[in-house]
């Protein structure tokens, strides 16, 4: 019995072994480390552990042991260490099925607080409330506000408009309760990070019919996607392999959102399932004509449709709704967004998601702040608490969130 159980360890260890070897290096010979970036040694590592639980959770899944998302869920809760700041009061409680959290200035106001409604990043495959508690702990700290933190549902159970509709619910519902939480109805920010930038943009635009809410102040999107149709800008190109956020790492969280089977990915980035009418319609928008020249490296390519597949738009023609989309809304919805502060990142895939949105609410005169962390890549806002793997880059982006939202 003990030598079934010593060669049952042995051939685990040799598997886990054998996938890190492999992870190590296929990601060694196809990684790019901008050398801009500072302490690239630790992004590295950092880099190398995340690809390592998507591959070592991508293999479990097709054993059908478990999901990808539920491996990455798994070891994000284990690192997960929760501080209390003794100046906050912190509530976790349910609206409907959605769990949010709420965190409140211990010190009593004379008058109603700044409420702040954030929804986090993890591309619908990881984060949560616990590991966005320490973010939530310091807006309500540093801002003297009120924040939600909102646990929409995620994969591999939930798909797509299940984190639009969670947040949209959780929103709505606190916008009507403002009193209760002793929020402001004049001072109300939505915000968030990656695919929670993509759900601030979503509710915003949809919270423009609600006419009987309280209007929301300021948007604050913090390295957003807000398309899924062309994946040839210049940042696609350019940071395709950058950690943490490879391009075929958005395309495949983006294709299992939204149930598009991975054997369209090759379609997505050329744009084979782009009808060419559909183009030239949200090329106005969607072009990386659209991005400042000094974005464009003299490697970059403009644009180049592959052969149109009529199977993979079929497939995939959900992407342009613009709940999906988001920077395809018309121009009168645009027009009616409240001011907005964008921040990207120079070592992002999705930063040019941001320019691109800039320049489509700049031209409908909406009032826009930008931050670009010359030296960020995506993600960095969540690692700011979490030592040994916080970067410079993490604070100043923290900071100049704290900094637009002290001024709203």
């Amino acid at each position: 019995m003990a030598g079934f159980w010593l060669v049952l360890i042995g051939g685990l260890l040799t598997f886990f072994l054998g996938v890190f070897v492999w992870v190590f290096i296929q990601h060694l010979l196809t990684i790019e480390i901008p050398s801009t970036l500072k302490h690239p040694v630790k992004l590295w590592i950092l880099h190398l552990i995340f690809q390592y639980l998507i591959t070592l959770g991508t293999i479990l899944e097709k054993l059908r042991i478990c999901s990808m998302p539920a491996i990455l869920q798994f070891f994000q809760d284990l690192i997960i260490i929760k501080k209390k700041v003794p100046n906050v009061i912190v509530t976790d409680t349910r609206f409907g099925t959605v769990p949010v959290r709420l965190f409140r200035p211990k010190e009593v106001s004379s008058k109603p607080r700044r409420g702040i409604i954030f929804y986090h990043g993890g591309g619908a495959v990881c984060g949560s409330l616990d590991f966005y508690h320490g973010l939530g702990n310091v807006l309500a700290h540093e801002t003297d506000s009120v924040v939600l933190l909102v646990g929409y549902r995620k994969l591999p159970d939930h798909h797509h408009p299940v984190v639009y509709l969670d947040c949209l619910n959780a929103s709505i519902h606190f916008l009507k309760n403002l009193q209760t939480y002793g929020v402001d109805p004049s001072r109300v920010v939505i915000s968030g990070e990656s695919i929670g930038g993509w759900t601030v943009a979503t509710v915003t635009q949809a919270l423009v019919s609600q006419a009987i809410l309280p209007q929301i102040r300021a948007q604050v999107l913090i390295t957003p996607g807000l398309q899924g149709i062309n994946f040839q800008l210049p940042s696609h190109q350019q940071k395709q392999n950058v950690p943490l956020l490879t391009r075929d790492l958005v395309i495949t969280f983006v294709c299992r959102y939204l149930s598009i089977d991975l054997s369209w990915k090759n379609a997505i980035v050329t744009g084979a399932f782009v009808p060419l009418d559909t183009w030239k319609k949200y090329s106005k928008w969607l072009s990386s004509d659209n991005i400042p020249k000094r974005f464009k490296s003299k490697k970059f390519h403009p644009e180049f449709l592959g052969p149109f597949s009529e199977t993979a738009y079929l497939e995939t023609k959900h992407v342009f709704d613009v709940n999906i989309s988001p920077l395809l809304a018309d121009d009168k919805i645009i027009a009616q967004l409240p001011d907005t502060f964008l921040v990207s990142c120079e070592h992002d895939v999705l930063r040019d998601d941001a320019l691109l949105y800039k320049k489509r609410l700049e031209d409908q005169g909406v009032p826009v702040s930008w931050y670009h962390a010359e030296d960020g890549f995506h993600g960095c806002i969540s690692l700011f608490d979490k030592q040994p793997f916080s970067f410079p880059c993490s604070m100043n982006v923290l900071n100049a969130v704290i900094s637009y939202i002290k001024d709203v």
